[in-house]
C-alpha cells in the first residue's frame, strides 16, 4: 500500500523497498529506477542525511531512547512538531475496523486550537466563557458559506445541526464537520471547548490502515513527549476492533517535521 510520504512510487515489478514512515513494502522497476533516480526520490538535504546517519535506522528502539534520539534533531530555526505514525493490522475497507476517536494528551500539543461553536440561548455565553473563538448560529453558517474556514475545530449543540448540516460540503472535506462520534456534537459545548483548548486531539486511520498524529513540539521536555506518545499509543491499543485478527500494532515510528523517522519497539 503506497503511503503519501513514501519517496518511491509503486511500480509493477522490481526490487522491494520500505517506507520509513509506514514500513509498507514498495516496489520499483530496476531499469526505470536507475534511469530516473532524480524523479523517483525526494532530494534530501545535507542536514537530513547527517541526521539519518546518526539515528537507529531500521532497528526498533525503546520509546525513551527514540525520544532522546529525536531530541538531537532539533537543529532548525523553528519549533518542529513531533509526530507519531502507527501501522495497524486492520482492513480500512471494513466499517467495523475503522479506528477513530479523540484524546486529551497529558501535556497538550504545543499550540492553541481555534474553535468555533454553533449554539443558541445560554450556551452562547457558556461557550464564550470557555474560550471559543467564535459562537453563533445562522449568521456564522453564512460566514462559512462565504468561504471563511479560519478555524481548527467546529463544535455544535444537537439542536443546531439543522443549521450545520448544509455546511457538510464545505466542512466535510476539511475534516471540520461536527460529529457525535468525534464528540463535537454535544449538549455540553462549554466542556468540549475547554478540552480542545487544552489540546484535545482527533484521530482516524487513513486508507492504508495507518494512523498519524501530532503529539507535541520538539522543545517539549523528553518526559513530556514520552507521556504524550505513550498515552496516544495506549489509546489506539485500547481501541482494537473486535474483528481484527493477528497482530494489531505492526509498526510505530516517531519523527519531527524535518527529521528522519525513528522506529519504536512496539
Amino acid at each position: 500500500m503506497e503511503h503519501k510520504e513514501c519517496p518511491s512510487p509503486r511500480l509493477p515489478r522490481g526490487e522491494a523497498v520500505g517506507c520509513d514512515i509506514c514500513h509498507e513494502t514498495q516496489f520499483k522497476n530496476n531499469a526505470f529506477f536507475a534511469e530516473n533516480w532524480s524523479l523517483t526520490m525526494v532530494k534530501q538535504s545535507k542536514r537530513y542525511r547527517e541526521l539519518a546517519e546518526n539515528l537507529s535506522g531500521t532497528t526498533p528502539v525503546p520509546l525513551a531512547e527514540a525520544v532522546a534520539l529525536l531530541k538531537k534533531c532539533n537543529t532548525t530555526k523553528f519549533d518542529q512538531s513531533v509526530e507519531v505514525h502507527l501501522r495497524l493490522g486492520i482492513d480500512p475497507k471494513q466499517a467495523d475496523q475503522i479506528v477513530r476517536g479523540s484524546i486529551v494528551l497529558p501535556h497538550g500539543i504545543g499550540r492553541t486550537l481555534r474553535v468555533v461553536v454553533f449554539a443558541k440561548g445560554d450556551q452562547v455565553a457558556q461557550a464564550e466563557a470557555a474560550g471559543a473563538d467564535a459562537v453563533g448560529g445562522p449568521e456564522l453558517a453564512e460566514k462559512i458559506k462565504g468561504g471563511w474556514t479560519d478555524f481548527d475545530v467546529c463544535i455544535a449543540s444537537p439542536d443546531m445541526m439543522g443549521v450545520v448540516g448544509p455546511l457538510g460540503r464545505i466542512l466535510g472535506p476539511r475534516g471540520l464537520m461536527p460529529s457525535p462520534r468525534a464528540g463535537t456534537v454535544t449538549p455540553d459545548v462549554a466542556t468540549t471547548v475547554k478540552e480542545y483548548k487544552a489540546g484535545k486531539l482527533e484521530f482516524r486511520n487513513d486508507s492504508g490502515g495507518n494512523m498519524h498524529a501530532v503529539v507535541g513540539k520538539l522543545t517539549f521536555d523528553a518526559p513530556q513527549l514520552i507521556d504524550n506518545i505513550q498515552a496516544f499509543i495506549d489509546r489506539i491499543v485500547g481501541m482494537k476492533p473486535a474483528t481484527v485478527r493477528g497482530q494489531y500494532i505492526k509498526g510505530i515510528v516517531i519523527a519531527a517535521t524535518m527529521s528522519p523517522g525513528i522506529r519504536v519497539a512496539a
